[in-house]
C-alpha cells in the first residue's frame, strides 16, 4: 500500500513520549489493516469471537490505543470515504492478491505448515464494512474523536495538519507526505519485536518521525517533485514507470523541471494524465465538518461491546479501563479529560 519512496527518506527515531499531549491524526484504515494482519494465531487464523466474527482489529484498537493514551498522546481517528475512481485498478489488483492468498493459506493450514499459513494469512487480510463500523463504535466508547473523510483519510489528515488542528499523521504509508502532511509518524502502534518475513529471527521496530520539509531540503526538491517521484514509482492511483525505483526517480526529478521532460527522458508513455494525479495530491479533498472533542470513556458501553458482545476477557478489559480512568484522574477530573482537544 502507498508509494515506495521510503528508502531515500530521512527518518528520526523517537520515543512515544515525544507525542505526549499532541493531537495526531490516525490513518485509520492503515492502522486497522496492521492489526488485522499482525494480531493472529500461530497458524495465521485471526482472533474471533464465539460467533465467528473477526476481532483482531478490536484487540489492537483497545489495548494499543490505551497504551498511547496512557502516554498522553491524543489520537484522532480519520476514516477513508469513497475511493477515488483512479484507485479502481489498484483495488482490483489487491482483491486478486487477497483471493489467491486465501487459497494458499487454507492449503498451508491443512498441511500443518504454520509459518507458510501465517504468511499467506497476512496477505489475505480484508477490512469489511462491518469491521469499520465496529471500530468506529469502539473508538466512540473510548471517548475519542472520529473524523469521516470524503475520500482519502491521509488527504483529510494533511488538511487538518495544515490548518493547525493536528500535529501530524500516524500511518505506515508515505503517501501522507505527498498529500502535504508536514510530520509523519510510523511504527507508533506496531513498535516492538517483529519477525522478519520468511526468516527465523526478530528485529526491533522503533517509532520514527519523518519531517517533510527536512526531507525536501535534504533531497533538494519541492513537494511537487516529491509527488512526481511518487508517480514514477507508483501510487494507489497509477502504475509505476518500468525499471524506476526511488533512487532513479530522485535523479530524474532533480535533473528535470517538468514531468513532460521526464516522460521524454524515460521513453515511457504512462497511459494516464499525470496532471490529474498531481492535482489530487497538491489539492487534497477534505471536509471541515468534524469535532475534536475528547470525552471520558464510557465504561458500561465498553464492557458491553467488548465482553458481552465480542467475548473479550472481562478482567483484561476492566484492567484496561482502570488505566484509562487513572489517566483521567491525573488530569484532575474526568470532566477535564474532555478538554484534551
Amino acid at each position: 500500500m502507498g508509494t515506495a519512496i521510503g528508502d531515500i527518506l530521512l527518518k528520526e527515531e523517537i520515543e512515544l513520549e515525544f507525542l505526549g499531549e499532541r493531537l495526531v491524526g490516525v490513518d485509520s484504515f492503515n492502522i486497522l489493516y496492521q492489526f488485522l494482519s499482525s494480531i493472529r494465531g500461530r497458524d495465521g487464523t485471526p482472533l474471533m469471537d464465539s460467533k465467528g466474527r473477526v476481532t483482531s482489529h478490536l484487540t489492537g484498537l483497545l489495548y494499543r490505543t490505551t497504551n498511547l493514551l496512557v502516554k498522553g498522546i491524543k489520537p484522532v481517528f480519520v476514516f477513508d470515504g469513497k475511493p477515488h475512481e483512479l484507485k479502481a485498478k489498484t483495488r482490483e489488483k489487491r482483491q486478486a492478491i487477497r483471493t489467491a492468498a486465501e487459497k494458499k493459506f487454507k492449503e498451508a493450514k491443512d498441511a500443518g505448515l504454520e509459518a507458510e499459513a501465517k504468511k499467506y494469512a497476512m496477505q489475505s487480510t480484508r477490512l469489511t464494512g462491518e469491521m469499520i463500523e465496529g471500530a468506529k463504535e469502539l473508538i466512540g466508547y473510548m471517548g475519542l474523536p472520529v473524523v469521516q473523510a470524503p475520500s482519502e483519510g491521509e488527504a483529510q489528515v494533511a488538511t487538518m495538519v495544515a490548518k493547525g488542528d493536528l500535529y501530524g499523521c500516524i500511518s505506515q504509508d508515505f503517501d501522507a507526505l505527498l498529500f502535504g502532511t508536514t510530520l509523519l509518524f510510523r511504527n507508533i502502534t506496531v513498535s516492538g519485536k517483529r519477525k522478519a518475513p520468511g526468516r527465523n529471527f526478530y528485529y526491533d521496530v522503533k517509532p520514527e518521525k519523518i519531517d517533510l520539509q527536512k526531507n525536501l531540503n535534504k533531497l533538494g526538491i519541492t513537494r511537487e517533485k516529491l509527488i512526481w517521484m511518487g508517480i514514477l514509482v507508483g501510487t494507489d492511483f497509477n502504475k509505476k514507470f518500468p525499471k524506476v525505483g526511488a533512487k532513479t526517480a530522485l535523479k530524474l526529478v532533480q535533473k528535470h523541471d517538468s514531468f513532460e521532460e521526464i516522460i521524454k527522458s524515460t521513453g515511457h508513455d504512462p497511459g494516464f494524465d499525470y496532471r490529474e494525479i498531481e492535482k489530487l495530491f497538491m489539492e487534497p479533498e477534505s471536509t471541515s465538518d468534524y469535532s475534536l472533542e475528547f470525552k471520558p470513556p464510557n465504561r458500561e458501553k465498553l464492557i458491553e461491546f467488548m465482553v458481552e458482545r465480542h467475548d473479550f476477557s472481562r478482567e483484561r478489559v476492566e484492567s484496561t479501563l482502570d488505566k484509562l480512568t487513572a489517566k483521567a484522574e491525573e488530569t484532575g477530573t474526568q470532566s477535564r479529560l474532555g478538554q484534551w482537544g
